[in-house]
């Protein structure tokens, strides 16, 4: 028998932006359930050294935040599926939707929070050394190269975003890109031609991430030549992969308006097209793609949704 659920408040996603929807959702009274898909804990779990978000002094390990952002939405009354979404129907209310364990969730609203990947290259020792050396978020973690030899590899505006970025810590910040110019913004393309600290690498392509050292850490580059097929090696204290995000909305593709495969929200909230639906964190933010936006953004979507709910029943009782 096909298992049913069914709530006032369903979180697709377990990430900063859904637990935190889940706290705000379950101190309304709302008992959300949050699906949490793929990988429970989003992002920040595989990410070591947290920094940046409030509220602690010293570095925090990634797993743990979300570990402690769960217990506080379990504490409060959010229920965690451990299941992955597999089918949507937003035609009408409540919303349906199926997991791949069978199970059936109906929601009077939903609250997208599934989040993007960064996208990687693939090369030899990238993986390995993810956290040791290779980034995809120099925001995140460019603190921790101060004073130090940087790479960047990528050729459109986030590239150029994140080595303009990397100046304000590290005096040598190498760009290398495939081709023989850049797909950035020309203002953005005039600025990074213009700084000092700043050298481009064209035609150039990775071939392979190189760790040393106890522990290992990476050390530098291999690269290949896209013209000549010539192969070098650069040493380098940290590389940052800029080639673009793949937020996870392939459920949602005809269903809601997108950006590049970002959901669109009202500006200033986190409405979508469709009355009771609301996206928050990376999913629907092509921008800042931060910890503590995503989880700012989860907050906003619990308000939205307690005030849709509140307005639909009013709605409902005035009808009887």
């Amino acid at each position: 028998m096909t298992a049913t659920h069914s709530t006032r408040m369903l979180i697709l996603g377990s990430g900063p932006a859904g637990l935190s929807a889940a706290i705000y959702g379950a101190r309304a009274g709302l008992a959300p359930i949050v699906v949490q898909g793929m990988q429970p804990g989003g992002q920040l779990t595989i990410t070591t050294d947290v920094e940046n978000y409030p509220g602690f002094r010293d570095v925090i390990q990634g797993p743990w935040l979300m570990e402690q952002m769960q217990a506080q939405a379990e504490h409060v009354g959010a229920k965690m599926m451990y299941d992955q979404i597999v089918d949507v129907d937003l035609s009408d209310r409540p919303f349906r939707l199926k997991g791949d364990s069978g199970t059936v969730y109906y929601a009077d609203s939903l609250v997208i929070a599934t989040g993007a990947q960064a996208k990687w290259l693939g090369a030899e020792g990238e993986q390995l050394l993810q956290g040791k050396g290779v980034s995809a978020c120099a925001t995140c973690d460019g603190f921790f190269y101060r004073g130090k030899k940087v790479v960047v590899i990528g050729g459109g505006n986030t590239a150029v975003e994140e080595a303009l970025y990397l100046t304000n810590h590290s005096h040598d910040v190498t760009l290398i890109h495939r081709r023989d110019s850049l797909r950035a913004e020309k203002i953005l393309q005039q600025r990074l031609f213009a700084h000092p600290n700043i050298k481009v690498l064209w035609n150039q392509k990775i071939d392979r991430f190189v760790g040393g050292g106890n522990p290992e850490g990476l050390v530098g580059v291999d690269l290949i030549d896209t013209v000549t097929g010539k192969a070098s090696h650069i040493e380098t204290d940290g590389a940052f992969v800029a080639i673009g995000h793949l937020p996870a909305t392939e459920l949602f593709v005809g269903k809601l308006p997108m950006d590049e495969g970002y959901l669109l929200v009202e500006p200033g909230t986190t409405r979508t097209s469709i009355p009771g639906v609301f996206a928050a964190g990376d999913v629907s933010d092509k921008i800042y793609r931060q910890a503590v936006t995503a989880a700012g953004m989860g907050c906003m979507a619990a308000l939205d949704v307690e005030k849709f709910l509140a307005e639909a029943d009013f709605e409902a009782m005035a009808a009887e």
